[in-house]
């Protein structure tokens, strides 16, 4: 790539809207957790499976649903799992309370 094509290529690229990836995820804030997720994951240290071009990384997340090169239900799935651990620790917690209450 050529310095011109590259500068070309980033402005277009850093207009990633929703309309690019509402097509993958229909509804928005599925769109926003599951981007979230993703953002946690590529900070966590997963892999980006597409050019960084000095984007941060809730950006970079939206670029890779909407290029289709993550999968979507593989993040999904590790979103829930995330979620379920809390709700188990908080299940904890309520039983240890009922303990010491004497119930």
């Amino acid at each position: 790539m050529t310095l011109k094509t590259l500068k070309i290529y980033r402005l277009l690229m850093a207009r990633v809207t929703v309309e690019d990836c509402i097509v993958k995820i229909f509804n928005r804030f599925d769109l926003v957790m599951i981007a979230a997720q993703r953002s946690r994951n590529i900070s966590s240290g997963s892999n980006v499976t597409i050019d960084k071009y000095n984007d941060k990384n809730p950006v970079i997340a939206l670029r890779e649903i909407a290029e289709e090169t993550v999968d979507v239900s593989w993040l999904r799935e590790s979103l829930i799992r995330s979620l379920q651990k809390q709700a188990d620790f908080d299940k904890t917690e309520d039983d240890n309370v009922e303990g010491l209450m004497g119930s």
